[in-house]
C-alpha cells in the first residue's frame, strides 16, 4: 500500500539531497575561482576531507535521519518504507539524470 504521506517526505528529503549535491559540485567545479590555486596550501586537503565529512553526515541524515527516529518510535514498517522511498527516488533521479547526460551527448 502507498503512503502518500510518506512518499512525500521522502520526495522532499531527495529533493534537498539533490540541491545539496548540486551545491557541492558548483563549489567543487568554482573552487579555484573561490580560493586560488595554491597547489602547495596544506589546508586543503584538510578541508576537501572535511567537506566529505560533512557531506557523508548530511546525505546520512536527510536519507536516513527520519526513518532511524520513526523507528526508534515504533513505527518499524514506515520507517523502512521511507527510507525505500527515499534511496528509490535518488536512484531514478540518478537514472534520469544518466538518460539525460546521455541523449544531450547524442
Amino acid at each position: 500500500m502507498l503512503d502518500k504521506t510518506i512518499l512525500k517526505q521522502s520526495l522532499i528529503h531527495s529533493a534537498f539531497a539533490v540541491l545539496y549535491v548540486s551545491g557541492v559540485v558548483t563549489f567543487m567545479q568554482n573552487a579555484e575561482r573561490f580560493l586560488g590555486s595554491d597547489d602547495e596550501n596544506p589546508a586543503a586537503p584538510v578541508a576537501f576531507l572535511l567537506l566529505l565529512v560533512v557531506s557523508a553526515a548530511t546525505m546520512g541524515m536527510l536519507i536516513f535521519g527520519k526513518p532511524v527516529m520513526m523507528y526508534l518510535d515504533g513505527k518499524k514498517r514506515e520507517a523502512v518504507t521511507m527510507a525505500c522511498y527515499t534511496i528509490g527516488s535518488l536512484a531514478v533521479i540518478t537514472v534520469l539524470l544518466i538518460i539525460a547526460m546521455a541523449a544531450a551527448r547524442a
